[in-house]
This record gives structure tokens, sequence and C-alpha cells, in this order.
């Protein structure tokens, strides 16, 4: 072999130098188009294998099917299941993309609507407002109503893709993830749109933020409590606009599930969050809420059933959320209250939102009272008892679990008087109550889950620091370039949904690893809440062990989903500020830039929803490797290192060309939390590193593995170029291993780039 390459696991494989240059004919400027952004599509494809992992077999898209497609058979259309597969991504990405371009939608024409034309404003340390809108659409907005050419850009090309989904279009399973890229993208466009209205509008936090109270108990059972659940903010800032009105401020609890909880708490920081979508059905169930207003997204489709139920009124204000309810909206307001109050009405729809919030606060005064000895009731030790003692052990609530949790045997010692394993798999457990319904014997199970965990911790209360959203462009400055030379071995997104495969801790165990290694560690959404949930020795979240700081051992919390916009963000003014990289309409470059100079990855553990699979298909087309948690499988195709790939990076001064196999992976799926620490730090990785900085990612990745494995990591020689690249506490033992496997030391590109018309002269 040559000193260029390398045989790993059966495969042999070139790195280092390679000496042919042959670049391609230039192609037209890059602008925000569907045909002309899937050439970056299809470099990053020549590298990065599609795994496609079907969750059927059969296609049932047109009235041609049902068609198997198993086995190598086609549909009657012509479509064959990888195909059919990457078709299915794409479409569910585009469902994610319309729901934050569609609160985007909302929260642009809604500030219109109350305040006029707003300023774009995020603080005296933001001058770079948009990174995401002036990349993709070339002009910087000065107002909210600037924004709607953006949007009017995503429900454009959102169309386009939609219109590939359906029969006798697209058929190539490439071009569908293409595609389906192009939505994340969009989706990452949506974000910003709705995130930078919203805090220039209702004056959230910027760049800095204040510890709130977390978690169902710190409701306080006394006040009469209105209750957010969804995403969509508005209807919380008129709820807020009507108790300041009537100096309720301090009389009434306003409280939030899901990311309505970090946006209300981010215009108000007295609003408490009280946790994310997978404790929705336990704290509606508690009776907490007097009044519960639904906005928007990832909502059980049951919540009115089961509010009612325990005497909660429900209101719904958005039309995309309707719950089949009598619309109100034009009845007189002292109607309406009187039969809610009366309990003639449980749940009615009202798409005014000034009148939903004035409905809200006189309802929950007026049935407060009543409805005080129902609030946070749970099943005593003896009830619990006696509903396990029902179980008919059949299983059919463990094959129902998504997590395979050992309900049956935690049952069988509950009817025996122990508690404890039932209230063990609480942290376990990931709400969804599928076991209540597989019950032959009708038996609460969820339920008594939840009780039994209560009644060993009475007063689950935590401190937690809310969304701040943008990262400041002087902290930007200050750790630009450390970043980009690998001195801060990363930065390391935990986002997405709480459907974790085992403890909810996990995801705060993975966090804080990584925040003592001096990685920075940003999270939003429902992640966010989850690490609420962890508590060292001294009683003390995260949020209060480290600091709220875009530098090395920082914890940033930006807010809600549409905040991840600003993880993304922070990446590209990198490359504006201290590489000052040209933004507008340089989408190829930014995302070049990041892709090799920027050591970041997103971890989203608990992927559930359409939306979390828009938002990390999004990043990776900016340049950002995955981790999903093991259920990311269910999105059906993942982007892994093919070694036998094009792995060429040009150096863009002199024109040589690198093998560099950094990230390996573009979208990866981790069985465990240890596998999902070790890819992260892996994946933060890149060409760019100086070899101080690649010793310090090495140092990390070689300890984790070793931890985790006990052993080196066996790809090692796809990272050492040279002996300065190795750690000096482990050099003896890495080098030793790479002559076992014939490594050679070799260069690495200066100024890496994949895109030969960003060679120098070319």
């Amino acid at each position: 072999m040559s000193p260029y390459e390398l045989e790993l696991d059966g495969v042999k494989i070139e790195i280092g130098k390679v000496e042919e240059f042959e670049p391609e004919p230039e192609g037209p400027h890059p602008e925000p188009e569907l045909v002309e952004l899937m050439k970056w599509d299809r470099k990053l494809f020549s590298r990065y294998r599609i795994a496609s992992f079907p969750i059927c077999d059969m296609c049932c898209m047109c009235t041609y099917g049902r068609c198997n497609l198993a086995e190598g058979r086609k549909g009657a259309c012509g479509i064959d299941v990888r195909t059919n597969t990457a078709r299915m991504t794409t479409l569910k990405t585009c469902i994610g993309a319309a729901c934050h371009s569609a609160h985007a939608r909302h929260l642009v024409e809604y500030v219109e609507e109350k305040m006029g034309d707003a300023d774009i404003d995020l603080g005296p340390e933001v001058d770079v407002k948009t990174p995401i809108f002036t990349t993709l659409i070339g002009v910087e907005p000065e107002t909210v109503s600037d924004l709607k050419r953006g949007l009017a850009y995503i429900e454009r090309e959102l169309t386009k893709i939609v219109s590939s989904v359906h029969m006798g279009q697209e058929m190539d399973a490439h071009d569908f993830e293409s595609k389906a890229l192009h939505a994340g993208m969009l989706d990452t466009l949506a974000l910003e749109i709705a995130d930078v209205a919203q805090i220039s509008a209702f004056d959230m936090p910027k760049g800095e933020a204040p510890l709130v109270e977390f978690g169902p108990f710190a409701a306080d059972p006394d006040k009469p409590c209105i209750l957010l659940i969804g995403h969509n903010v508005a209807p919380g800032t008129e709820v807020l606009d009507v108790l300041e009105e009537r100096g309720l401020d301090e009389k009434v609890e306003v409280l939030g599930i899901c990311c309505t909880a970090w946006d209300i708490s981010r215009v108000d920081d007295r609003s408490k969050v009280i946790g994310p979508i997978s404790r929705q059905l336990d704290y509606v169930r508690m009776g907490i809420a007097d009044v519960i207003i639904l906005d928007e997204q990832c909502i059980r489709a049951d919540v009115v059933e089961e509010a009612t139920e325990v005497g909660s009124r429900v209101i719904a204000t958005r039309e995309l959320v309707t719950c089949g309810l009598p619309d109100v909206t034009d009845l007189p307001t002292e109607k309406i209250v009187e039969k809610m109050a009366n309990g003639e009405w449980m749940a009615v729809f009202i798409e005014d939102l000034e009148k939903a919030a004035e409905v809200a606060v006189e309802v929950a005064l007026r049935v407060h009272e009543d409805r005080k000895e129902e609030k946070g009731v749970l099943k005593s030790p003896d009830e619990i008892i006696e509903e396990a003692s029902r179980c008919l052990e059949c299983g059919d609530c463990e094959r129902a679990c998504p997590n395979d949790l050992p309900i049956a045997e935690a049952m069988v010692k509950a009817a025996e008087g122990d508690l404890d394993p039932l209230a063990d798999l609480h942290e376990r457990c990931v709400g969804c109550a599928k076991c209540e319904s597989e019950c032959p014997a009708k038996i609460p199970v969820y339920r008594l889950i939840a009780d039994a965990w209560k009644h060993r911790l009475k007063n689950e209360k935590y401190r937690v620091r809310t969304g701040r959203g943008p990262v400041k462009d002087t902290e930007i400055r200050k750790v630009g370039g450390p970043i980009v030379m690998g001195d801060i071995p990363g930065v390391v997104a935990f986002v997405a949904c709480p459907n974790y495969p085992d403890d909810i801790k996990d995801v705060a165990r993975m966090a804080e690893e990584l925040l003592e290694r001096n990685y920075i560690v940003l999270t939003s959404g429902c992640t966010a809440m989850a690490l609420g949930f962890y508590e060292d020795e001294d009683g003390k979240t995260l949020y209060e062990k480290y600091p709220d700081e875009f530098d090395a051992g920082g914890l940033v919390n930006t807010g809600s989903c549409v905040s991840n916009a600003h993880i993304l963000g922070a990446c590209i003014k990198i490359a504006a500020i201290f590489a000052r990289k040209d933004l507008k309409g340089n989408f190829k470059e930014i995302a070049d830039y990041i892709l090799n100079r920027i050591g970041a990855c997103g971890v989203l553990w608990g992927t559930m929803s359409q939306k979390a699979l828009a938002i990390s298909t999004g990043f990776t087309r900016w340049g950002i490797p995955i981790v999903y948690g093991p259920s990311g499988l269910k999105y059906q195709t993942l982007y892994i290192g093919d070694l036998e790939g094009d792995w060429t990076v040009y150096d863009a001064r002199t024109g040589e060309k690198f093998r560099e196999y950094c990230p390996i992976h573009l979208k990866y799926a981790a069985e465990d939390w240890r596998e999902a620490l070790v890819q992260a730090v892996k994946l933060c990785i890149r060409p760019n590193d100086t070899p101080q900085g690649r010793q310090i990612k090495l140092q990390n990745y070689i300890e984790l593995y070793e931890k985790f494995y006990n052993e080196l990591p066996p790809d090692l020689p796809l990272y050492v170029r040279d002996k300065n690249d190795i750690p000096i506490t482990v050099r003896d033992r890495v080098m030793e291993y790479l002559e076992e496997v014939g490594w050679k030391p070799r260069k690495g590109p200066d100024v890496p780039t994949i895109l030969e018309e960003l060679v120098e002269g070319e």
C-alpha cells in the first residue's frame, strides 16, 4: 500500500494527499432554489451513504395499492422500497417544516396587527440579527414585515417539494433525500423568522435569561391557574396583558407545557415551566389547571377529554387545532364565561385571542374555589394497591410500551404493597399511556406509575434557566477562533422531544460530561426541560451549576423549538464575524465552512415529531451532523459515512487534494446514551483542526471510548494526521496501535473546502 492507503475493517481506503486535481466547470451562482442547491446535496451524498430503514414494506399512497415492496418488488407505479422510504422521509420533513412555517406566518401577522411594523431588535450586542434569512434570501430585514419575504420563499418551495411526493413525480431516492434536505433548510428559516418576530415584539430575553421555577409543584394550588399547552406564545401574551390590566399578576398562576412554556416564561419570568410533552397527560390529569388554553403543535389528541374529566375548562384558539369544539368566537364574552363557569360548556373554540384571554381569566377566577379540592389529587397508596391487584399479568401493556418497561412485574409488586418498582418506571416512561389503551382490565396503568412516583417525591420543583434567544456577537468574537482551530473541542446542541429510550436523566448525564470537558453545550425545547430534572448532591440543576455563556463549559438554553435557529445561527455567525464571510445569498460557501471548520454537532436523543425530523434534516444540510437516539431509526433514513465514497477535501489556497474523513456521519442513530456521547465527541472533529485542537478532541474521544468500551477507538487512523495530533498522555499507546495497522503520517489542508469553485484562481 502507498503511504496514503490504509486497510481498515477489510476496506482499503485512501487518506492524506491526492496528487491529481481536475476542477469541474464553473456553475451558476447559487440561489435559494431547489435545483441549484441539489448540487450541494450531491456533494454530501458522494461521501454519505443513505441508509434506509423502512417502517413497513407496503405502500398505501394511491388507489393502485396496497403495494408490497418487499424482496425487490416494485409497486404498481414502478417505485421500489428504497425510493418509497426516501419519499416518506421527504413528506414527513415537509410536515415538520409546514408546522414551523405556519407558526411563523401567524406570529408575523399577529405582531403586525397588534403593534404595527415592529423593528427587529435582538439587543445591543447583536448586529448579525438574521444569519439564516440573510444567507438564504440575500437581504437583511429591518422590520418584522420584512420577514414576509422569507415566508413567501418557504411557502413557494414547500409547495414544490410536496408536489414531488405525488405518484408519478420524483423517482430517485437521492433526489427525494435532497428534497428532504431542502425542506429541512426551509424549516431552519421558518424557525428564525418565528423567534426573531416574537423576541422583537414581546421584549423577550436577548442573550441572557433568568432562572425560573420548573415542575408541576411550582404552581401555587391556592391561586387560580391558567395552563398553556402548545408552541405559539401569542395566546399567552394576551393572558398576561389581561392580568396586568386588571392588577391580577400576583393572584393568578400562568403555567406552560411544551414550548409555549419556555416562550411565556421569556415574556414574563413569573410564569412557570411545568414540563415537556412526555408529562403532558400526567399534569393535565393532576387537575392543576382551572383553564387550559391550547394553541398549536405537540398537543395530545385526547387532551380535551382528559381535561374535562378533572373539571378543567379548555379553550382552543388556533384554526390548526379546533378539536371538534363549538366555535363561540362571535358570542358575547359574558355569555361564554357564564356557560363555561357553570359547566354547561366545558370546552370551546375562540379564535379571537383577546377574547379567549378575557374568558380564560374570568372563568379561572369563577371556578377556582369550586375546583380547589380537585387540584393535585393523587390516588392513595391503598387505591394504587387495589387497582394493581386487578392486573391479569397478560403482558399486553409491555408489548405496547415503546420502551418495553417491565410493567406487569411492577404491578404484581404493587399488588403486594411494594410501590417502588412502579415508581421506578416513571423516569423511563415517555408518557404515551398506550399501556392503558391495551389493558383488558381497564387499569389506569400510566396514572398508577405517575402517582406512585409522586408519593415518593411530593415536591417536584426545580430551577431552570429560561430561553435567552440569540448568541451575542460579542460572544462569537471571543470564541470563534478557538472553535475553528479546535481549542474549544466543540459545540454540542441537545434538542428535540423527550421520547427517551431509558432514564430521562441520561440526556443531562451526556451534557454534564461535555460541560466538564469544556464543550459549549446548547439546548432548547423539551430537551431543555429534561435537563431540569437532573440535580447534583447539593440539589442544584445544571442550569445553576454552569454559566449561561456561549463559551467553554457554558450551558445555553436558547428557548423553545423555534429558538433552535440561534444554535445554527451561532455557527453561521462564526463564518460571518470571525472569518468575515459574506452571508448574502451565499449558502454553499457558509455550509462548506461549517462542515469543514466548525466542530458542531446536534444530539436529538428523544426523537418523536415530524418537526424534530425537519430541524435535524435542516441542520445536516448546513453541515452540522446529528446523533439520534434509537427511535431516530423510525425516521427511516440515516446519512452514514461511506469509506469508499468521495472524501476529497481541497486546500483552497493551493488546490491540493486530501482525504479527510470528518465528520464521518451526517445522521447517526445510537443505541444508548454512552454511544451517543462518544459519537457526538467524534463528530466535532473537523479538517481545519490545528494539532493542538485535534489533540484536545482526540483526548476526549479516546478517554470516553475507553471509559465505555475498554479499548482504543479502532478508527483512530482516520483522524491522526501525524504524531502531533496525538494527546501526549496516550501517545505511546496510540502510536503502537497505529503502527500495527499500517498507518503513515500525512499532511492535511490548511484551508479546507469540498467546493472546487472556492479554490483560489478556479
